[in-house]
């Protein structure tokens, strides 16, 4: 990977924790390269996983924002993915998450039939 390609997913990776610093998370912050765990550090109930690259590969990223959580974690595992050609408006970016934990994240809220859940 080419030092410019590091480098813009270094940024990106600041650039998604100051979003969330911003909008609830005050203690988001990047936790650097090569670390394993999460991507945003001071995020007790999210498990986050930065990625801006040119392939895709969302189950794979999904995997590793679930195995950033450990034993009895039960914090919500996304993927956020900065594409080619995307600025850095953090908020544009792309949020992946499975659609059971979308379901389950979007009728705590209060969206949905609450007659009709199981």
């Amino acid at each position: 990977m080419s030092q410019a390609r590091k480098r813009r997913g270094m940024r990106t990776q600041k650039l998604v924790a100051n979003y969330l610093a911003d909008r609830g998370w005050p203690f988001a912050e990047s936790a650097g390269a090569g670390r394993q765990g999460s991507d945003v550090t001071g995020t007790p109930d999210i498990a986050v996983e930065v990625k801006a690259r040119t392939n895709l590969d969302p189950l794979a990223w999904l995997r590793q924002a679930e195995e950033a959580r450990r034993d009895g974690d039960t914090r919500l595992p996304f993927a956020v993915v900065r594409c080619n050609g995307q600025g850095e408006e953090a908020g544009d970016y792309v949020a992946m998450v499975r659609l059971r934990d979308l379901v389950q994240t979007l009728s705590e809220a209060g969206y949905g039939d609450p007659k009709v859940r199981t």
